[in-house]
């Protein structure tokens, strides 16, 4: 076989992981969210689609892509149908420069972090597309909610990151992870591989972005207590409110697929990416990716668990926590971080 065309097939292969990854993690989720639910609520969930439900996200997956793909009559029919593909797109494309291990990344860029945050603006174009697209006032209402508080929360995001830049002197997550190497002490929620007397004054500060980050993460994701975009008890469904089929499963997968991308991230800039808690004595690329789903996943159980335990915000309250108190704070701890690292 011509050797160019072999490394194109090689190079479809290797991105069509990811893909497969977010389909098996996103059944095995929506099977860990519902349960968690029905227990926090005392009650049991899926119960007869196999043992203990297990069979039904299979059975959800099926049921839409067989459902009707009906699009609204007064709807702009081009960017209704493209919205669900360009919330996909930038959701799926952040993939590229996740390493899910010391060996596997599908582009070991220099620029991955601002990669990171110049991709996911996709979602939230996409999001408003499909809100203003469908002609519904429900959808407008929660596409014009999804799109300012996903730009609102990113400013504190965008700080955060800018303070692990600052400690680790690099945008790329490959060495930000190898950054951390040598156990659970050189994380950076501990304050990273740096001597005694610095650590620990850059402990504190580290751990409030790491708070600030992680709401901020939450309200990026559209989930309670931030899912006013989708808030049923308003807009009936938000922005997918008119979507059916495999468009509305789309929007469902982008969004499960973003909880586990805000949680690598989390995973990549305070608790050391890929690397073993345990040092070298647990190392290697098998041992490397356990490790980096491991934690993603605590993070998204996290995740789920505050979703149904807390109460929504409103608008109002929303958007005070992100300028007058989330951002606020992250500018004083970077200021405060880079007195530390000159000291």
């Amino acid at each position: 076989m011509d050797p160019y065309l072999l490394s194109i097939l090689t190079n479809i292969l290797l991105a069509l992981v990811p893909l497969v990854f977010v389909l098996v993690y996103a059944l095995v989720t929506i099977y860990v969210e519902m349960k968690m639910a029905a227990h926090i609520q005392n009650r049991l969930a899926y119960m007869r689609t196999g043992w203990h439900g297990v069979l039904q996200p299979i059975a959800d997956m099926l049921k839409l892509l067989q459902k009707e793909d009906t699009i609204p009559t007064d709807a702009n029919r081009g960017l209704f149908i493209l919205a669900p593909y360009l919330v996909f797109t930038g959701t799926y494309a952040a993939f590229a420069v996740i390493p899910f291990s010391s060996a596997y990344i599908g582009s070991n860029i220099d620029l991955g972090v601002l990669y990171l945050l110049g991709v996911s603006s996709l979602v939230v174009a996409g999001i408003l597309m499909g809100g203003w697209a469908a002609n519904s006032k429900w959808t407008l209402y929660g596409g014009v909610r999804s799109a300012a508080q996903i730009m609102s929360y990113e400013i504190p995001s965008a700080f955060v990151i800018l303070s692990v830049v600052m400690v680790t002197g690099s945008m790329n997550f490959n060495v930000i992870s190898k950054f951390q190497e040598g156990g659970v002490q050189n994380w950076l929620i501990l304050g990273g591989a740096f001597p005694l007397a610095k650590k620990l004054a850059l402990i504190p500060f580290m751990f409030v972005m790491f708070l600030i980050y992680y709401i901020s993460s939450m309200a990026e994701t559209n989930r309670n207590p931030f899912d006013l975009p989708e808030a049923e008890s308003e807009l009936v469904q938000g922005y997918n409110t008119e979507y059916s089929g495999m468009k509305f499963a789309m929007f469902y997968l982008a969004e499960y697929a973003n909880l586990f991308i805000v949680s690598a991230v989390v995973t990549f800039l305070f608790f050391g990416g890929w690397t073993s808690p345990f040092g070298a004595t647990a190392s290697g690329p098998w041992w490397d990716s356990f490790w980096f789903v491991s934690k993603c996943m605590v993070f998204v159980v996290l995740n789920i668990w505050l979703r149904w335990t807390l109460p929504r915000f409103r608008v109002d309250q929303l958007m005070y926590m992100s300028w007058k108190v989330l951002t606020p704070f992250a500018m004083a701890c970077v200021l405060a971080i880079g007195l530390i690292l000159v000291w």
